[in-house]
């Protein structure tokens, strides 16, 4: 067993830190504040290299989350699409390996196609699945926790037009007590998800390693880094509710943009794998 390394070199400068203090643990890196901006920045240049995959890569779950919205007016449950829209950032992290994939091979200077980025080959397949499925149980739960909020605070589980919702839930008591108690709810389990997956996913595609060490080392990266992490975070969350906002045609830019700028998080938190 390897010893951690200390967070600081002699001179004072920051060093990776090895959370669990194991070999073959990835090692973090410290970052600043405006890390996140740079993140961005690097993400579209990515988005406006190969704008054809990015863009349509966005534009086919644009019309995924219309067609979800569909179905739900289809069943008088369009009030849940709200729900749904914030649900939706607990799994888009997973949803998005297509563009860490391919910014990484932007980055490594390897060949791009399309294939590659629908079908992207992981390191770890079957834990990368494994976290998926995670997720997927989350956002599952997050909606029967939006539903059982919405019943408990307004006294019923009929839910009304969402034209009507939406008016109530901003210009009545009842509603914008749903309004407070459901964001409450739902920015914690957010952040969670967000302290679990914010390097898991593209460290699970690029390095052999299991789910619980990744989601320790995201957790821990997170922690370690906590200001720049949380201006990260109100960044995902501000460019996604603009592309949810516009009917989700926005999402068609904010969704790659956010992925590709996902994997330069991830490579800057994360220190590079040693020379074999």
């Amino acid at each position: 067993m390897a010893n951690a390394k200390t967070s600081t070199d002699p001179d004072g400068a920051p060093r990776p830190v090895n959370p669990l203090g194991l070999s073959g643990v990835p090692e973090i890196r410290s970052v600043t504040l405006d890390a996140p901006w740079t993140w961005l920045a690097a993400g579209w240049r990515d988005l406006w290299q190969h704008p054809a995959l990015s863009l349509g890569y966005g534009l086919g779950f644009a019309l995924i989350s219309v067609g979800l919205i569909l179905g739900l007016v289809s069943l008088d449950l369009a009030s849940l699409s709200l729900a749904l829209a914030a649900g939706f950032m607990l799994v888009g992290p997973m949803l998005a390996v297509g563009m860490y994939e391919l910014s990484r091979r932007i980055q490594s200077g390897a060949p791009v196609t399309l294939t590659s980025i629908l079908f992207v080959r992981t390191k770890s397949p079957v834990q990368l699945a494994f976290l998926g499925v995670v997720m997927m149980i989350v956002l599952l739960a997050w909606v029967r926790l939006a539903t059982l909020i919405f019943a408990l605070v307004w006294g019923t589980l009929e839910f009304p037009p969402l034209a009507d919702f939406v008016h109530d839930l901003l210009f009545t008591a009842t509603g914008l007590t749903l309004l407070v108690v459901g964001s409450a709810v739902g920015a914690v389990l957010a952040f969670v998800v967000f302290a679990v997956s914010a390097v898991s996913v593209p460290m699970l595609m690029e390095r052999d390693l299991d789910a619980m060490t990744a989601a320790f080392t995201s957790m821990t990266a997170v922690s370690r880094n906590l200001w720049p992490m949380l201006l990260w975070a109100w960044l995902i969350a501000l460019v996604m509710a603009l592309g949810i906002a516009t009917l989700f045609v926005g999402m068609i830019l904010t969704f790659p943009l956010i992925g590709h700028a996902t994997w330069h998080a991830y490579r800057d938190l994360i220190a590079d794998q040693p020379a074999a």
